[in-house]
């Protein structure tokens, strides 16, 4: 059974979001200021990581760090210069 689930985290004066899909195969969609900028596929449980620009000048080039399971989906936001961060998971 496929189910989505997403999750966001704003840096730097832009929103970055993310959908995971799950299902068989695993869709991973990211959005940067509401523009789908990066999208993967990986199968079954195991990590992708889609790598994206925030517009910034010059881009910073950033990533998500999408695990589809097992249980619930997580994403990781990684940024030059900064710790991993953990998305937050939005109920929509």
């Amino acid at each position: 059974m496929r189910r989505r689930h997403h999750f966001h985290i704003d840096h730097a004066g832009h929103s970055v979001s993310a959908t995971v899909q799950t299902g068989r195969t695993a869709v991973v969609e990211v959005l940067v200021d509401g523009k789908e900028t990066g999208h993967a596929t990986t199968h079954h449980d195991h990590p992708v990581t889609v790598r994206v620009e925030l517009p910034t000048d010059p881009p910073t080039k950033v990533s998500v760090r999408a695990t589809p399971g097992p249980g619930i989906p997580r994403c990781v936001f990684e940024a030059p210069a900064i710790e991993p961060h953990i998305m937050s998971p939005r109920p929509y």
